[in-house]
């Protein structure tokens, strides 16, 4: 078996689902809110503790992706960043909850439960574009 055939093969057909994924249309996202000085430990960790923890938490850390401290929605999971600081539309984390793109990235998944609302999004829209601090 040629390892670096098959890698780049495999390389390959990652690029071309993606491409056939097609990018995600955040004209569908909702406004960041008017809201000033929204911090994660005051508006956003509340928010995450009610939907996200229990498989984003101590416990559980699917996808290697923790939303219970700061560090850990900043650092991010085995597929990278989720939060890009001052970019709401372009973090992944805001497409996932606002149910954008492919289904299997929907967050919560629709076995664990309803969508954020507009008004939730909204403000994790504006943490994001306020700095993320």
């Amino acid at each position: 078996m040629n390892t670096t055939a098959t890698l780049t093969g495999l390389v390959t057909l990652l690029s071309t689902l993606a491409v056939l994924a097609g990018p995600v249309d955040t004209s569908k996202l909702p406004a960041p809110s008017a809201r000033k000085d929204v911090t994660y430990a005051k508006d956003i960790k509340p928010l995450l503790d009610k939907t996200c923890i229990k498989c984003h938490g101590t416990e559980k850390q699917k996808g290697k992706l923790r939303l219970d401290s700061l560090a850990g929605i900043l650092k991010g999971g085995e597929d990278g960043k989720v939060v890009k600081p001052a970019d709401s539309a372009g973090s992944i984390l805001v497409q996932n909850v606002a149910r954008l793109g492919d289904k299997d990235n929907w967050m919560p998944p629709e076995d664990k439960g309803g969508p954020l609302t507009a008004e939730q999004i909204g403000l994790i829209r504006a943490w994001i574009d306020q700095g993320a601090k």
